[in-house]
């Protein structure tokens, strides 16, 4: 199936830094966080197209997932990056061929990830976001996807921790409590996501 006939949707997700801010790190299940990534992908990339900011705890998994795969990696992922981190990206980035890299803005790290980030969410019409673990750019991502893309369905994992679990907590919206307690991911995508890929 082509690309664009493919429903699209978009990961945002990350393992907190010990060094960051504690909230993240300290609530973070990193064993919960990578199963919900490789459930995730499972689940979707076979049905829909996967969309991702390149985090180099993330890309390494999905691509796990991809290798064991019989599917093209063009018509169902895309990898987005910010050329400002052109020097650290992960060699699993090789591994997939739509790959989207945005300009490094004013020299600024910062600057450049919030453009990759526009670019990313403003580029596609998604159905669905799923929010795992996570730092602060899970918020920022959430708060740019709900402006863009009011009516998705949202999923943050609250299980997975850190700042999914916060998103969940301070739900503008009732989420489904499975979010928070089923650790039994490829289940639990595959019925809330059965109407949406």
């Amino acid at each position: 199936m082509a690309k664009d006939n493919l429903n699209k949707v978009f990961l945002s997700a990350s393992i907190p830094y010990p060094d960051r801010d504690k909230k993240y790190y300290d609530t973070a299940d990193i064993v919960s966080i990578r199963d919900a990534v490789r459930a995730l992908a499972t689940v979707v990339i076979p049905q829909a197209h996967l969309i991702w900011g390149g985090h180099p705890s993330i890309t390494p998994l999905i691509r796990f997932v991809m290798d064991r795969m019989d599917i093209k990696s063009k018509d169902h992922v895309t990898l987005y990056q910010s050329l400002a981190f052109q020097k650290s990206f992960p060699k699993d980035n090789g591994a997939f061929e739509n790959i989207v890299l945005t300009p490094i803005i004013n020299h600024s790290d910062k600057e450049s990830v919030i453009f990759m980030r526009k670019r990313m969410i403003e580029d596609n019409d998604f159905k669905v976001g799923i929010f795992i673990g996570g730092m602060e750019g899970i918020n920022d991502e959430y708060l740019m996807f709900k402006e863009r893309d009011p009516n998705a369905l949202i999923l943050p994992i609250a299980s997975t921790g850190a700042a999914a679990r916060i998103l969940y907590e301070n739900k503008p919206q009732a989420y489904d409590i499975r979010l928070m307690n089923d650790y039994a991911y490829m289940a639990l995508f595959r019925d809330l996501l059965q109407d949406y890929i």
